[in-house]
């Protein structure tokens, strides 16, 4: 990078969550977390100019080849199975696939709590390798639906020129999808993996379900906490399968401890019939910090 703003040093392996860091101000928003900092001004040539670049950086480094083929061997390259891939086809998928005759196309995605990617570099990182995604896996950018409670106008207006679509509510991470979706969840806090789950938990949902982001496994540390708060994040490490992403040591600080988390159906059987019976909302009334910003009201 030639401005010397850009410039930040090699990460060493922590244990905790990293913070992101901020290039000019103090802005934060990693994971849906608490808000940090204040309005700032946006340069949108400048910030598109920058982004142009670190996409251009991670496809030519060894991190987006690797990450390359550890997709491939996910799901999260494929359609929704049909009869000829040897898989039983979703009822979502008989719809969409009687409306045309053909195959459905490739999967949609949404991104939370990617940060204030403008003033992180962190956060920027993050939002190339979104885009390079969606290039390689023939998402349209429109088909990607962000939303960060910290996001500025200014960036806003970015995302907006990237043709992405801009979500205008919090959801709070509790989105049902109808069709094969790709979460991208980078170092997002456990209550918004946590209200994902919960809101398609079911037997015919989350194998649509492909989450970019945080190792489940990672999570299992917690213990009786991840049992009493985050309960559907405590059952899912049984049934899903991971796929840690390769992280390079320059950086720790933006991918470390991701991975693709698939819910293959016929793991799902290895949780008994009452788990999927009138799923509870979770509510958090006994979490001290709760890394994630709630709707108002």
């Amino acid at each position: 990078m030639s401005e010397k703003t850009d410039e930040w040093q090699v990460a060493r392996r922590r244990k905790k969550r990293p913070e992101r860091r901020p290039e000019r101000s103090p802005a934060r928003g990693h994971g849906g977390g608490p808000h940090g900092g204040g309005p700032q001004e946006v340069d949108s040539k400048k910030t598109l100019r920058r982004i142009e670049e670190t996409m251009s950086e991670l496809r030519c480094g060894d991190v987006w080849l690797d990450w390359s083929k550890v997709l491939s061997a996910s799901s999260a390259t494929a359609s929704t199975p049909s009869p000829a891939d040897g898989a039983p086809e979703s009822p979502v998928g008989r719809q969409e696939r009687s409306s045309t005759g053909a195959r459905p196309p490739g999967p949609d995605c949404v991104c939370y709590g990617l940060g204030s990617f403008s003033s992180c570099v962190s956060a920027r990182y993050q939002l190339a390798m979104l885009l390079l995604l969606l290039e390689t896996l023939q998402v349209t950018p429109g088909r990607c639906s962000v939303f960060d409670p910290v996001f500025s106008e200014g960036e806003l207006d970015v995302l907006r020129q990237l043709d992405l679509t801009v979500l205008t509510e919090n959801e709070e991470g509790k989105r049902l999808v109808k069709r094969p979706t790709i979460f991208y969840l980078m170092h997002c806090g456990k209550a918004l993996y946590n209200n994902l789950l919960w809101r398609n938990w079911k037997r015919e949902t989350l194998p649509l379900l492909t989450i970019i982001g945080n190792s489940f496994s990672g999570i299992q540390t917690i213990g009786r906490e991840l049992q009493r708060d985050y309960g559907y994040i405590d059952q899912a490490v049984a049934v899903c399968e991971e796929r840690r992403l390769p992280c390079p040591p320059r950086l720790l600080d933006v991918f470390n401890d991701t991975a693709v988390i698939t819910f293959p159906d016929s793991d799902l059987g290895k949780l008994p019939q009452c788990t999927w019976a009138d799923p509870a909302e979770p509510r958090y009334e006994a979490c001290p910090d709760l890394e994630i910003i709630l709707r108002d009201g």
